[in-house]
């Protein structure tokens, strides 16, 4: 059967909301992360100092201004991030991993890669024909 753009994008919600439940059950259960900290994370460690606007990050991991702020709170409280002043403009506010998130975040890579790799199989194991497809067209085997 055909479908149209509103069936595959259905299709698609559908996919990514549940890899992306599974992603934040596994990571709050095995990491003490939650999906965005984890992504706020990696966007922080692939960057070559370590840091970002906090507009850039927002950006980046799809969050307003005022959830990516509530989101450097919690990082910073458990010490794995750190906010801080840009030196040539003062309300430029950058966030900057720790030694301590780089740590958690390399730990929680692999489990997340795993986890990743659980919920696309899932779902390529579907009853649903389509949604079993479009999991398969997406983790390609060699």
């Amino acid at each position: 059967m055909a479908h149209g753009d509103s069936e595959r994008w259905a299709l698609l919600v559908t996919l990514h909301g549940r890899v992306e439940q599974h992603l934040a059950e596994v990571l709050h259960r095995r990491c003490s992360l939650g999906l965005s900290e984890f992504r706020a994370l990696c966007d922080l460690a692939e960057t070559p100092e370590g840091e970002m606007r906090m507009q850039d990050l927002a950006d980046a991991i799809g969050l307003n201004q005022s959830s990516v702020s509530r989101l450097a709170g919690r990082l910073e409280r458990a010490e794995l991030a750190e906010r801080f002043h840009c030196t040539g403009d003062r309300r430029g506010v950058f966030l900057g991993i720790t030694d301590a998130g780089r740590e958690r975040q390399s730990r929680a890579l692999p489990i997340y890669e795993a986890a990743l790799g659980e919920a696309l199989d899932e779902a390529a194991a579907s009853s649903d024909a389509e949604l079993a497809r479009l999991s398969k067209r997406l983790r390609p085997r060699d």
